[in-house]
């Protein structure tokens, strides 16, 4: 009897502590929120708390663009390695991790017209 109150009780007290802290559940965010991942995106993920964990969801035409996973060199010069990790669904979804993400779209020509982001996660 002792040992099922004892149970009950701790059910009741993890479950509160989940449902009080919100802050520890992950965001999901549409990059460029209603318009979509397109030309001129960059500067959308400005004044965002991203998270480590949070997604981002992009949203385009898999025939126009992609998304490509890059470093702050590859990001920085528009350059997609042939290695990189590539999304091409057209409805993507990516976990940021820990740090800055670089993100950029790989067609060419596309990635100097705004189509990338950085979105740092704490």
């Amino acid at each position: 009897m002792m040992f099922e109150r004892n149970s009950i009780f701790i059910g009741i007290v993890l479950l509160s502590v989940l449902l009080c802290n919100n802050s520890a559940l992950a965001t999901t965010y549409t990059v460029g929120d209603a318009l979509g991942w397109k030309f001129n995106v960059a500067g959308w993920e400005n004044g965002k708390n991203f998270k480590a964990g949070d997604t981002l969801v992009f949203k385009y035409n898999p025939g126009s663009h992609n998304v490509v996973v890059v470093d702050k060199s590859s990001y920085d010069s528009c350059s997609v390695p042939s290695n990189a990790k590539t999304f091409t669904s057209g409805n993507d979804q990516i976990t940021l991790a820990k740090g800055p993400n670089y993100l950029i779209c790989g067609f060419p020509g596309h990635c100097g017209n705004g189509m990338k982001i950085t979105a740092n996660a704490a």
